[in-house]
């Protein structure tokens, strides 16, 4: 399965499962697009615990900020008119 079919799918369902949990959300709906990391098998647990305390986390520093980082820091070239909706 393709990355982007794998996303699609899991978009999908999780947009049908917030929109059945809670009324109030069936306007709700992912952003077009996504971005897709590896994770090695060491960084499982650090991984896990980060979106744990993701709530939290973004208290301080949003999402964006946290992004561009993150690209920044891996050397990962790409164009803002195509990050952001």
């Amino acid at each position: 399965m393709s990355v982007s079919d794998l996303v699609r799918e899991l978009k999908r369902g999780s947009s049908l499962r917030v929109k059945e949990r809670d009324l109030k959300l069936k306007a709700f709906a992912w952003q077009g697009g996504y971005g897709a990391f590896s994770v090695g098998q060491t960084e499982v647990d650090v991984v896990r615990a980060y979106i744990e305390g993701q709530e939290e986390h973004h208290k301080t520093r949003t999402f964006q900020e946290e992004y561009r980082a993150f690209l920044n820091k891996y050397g990962i070239q790409y164009d803002e008119r195509y990050v952001w909706e």
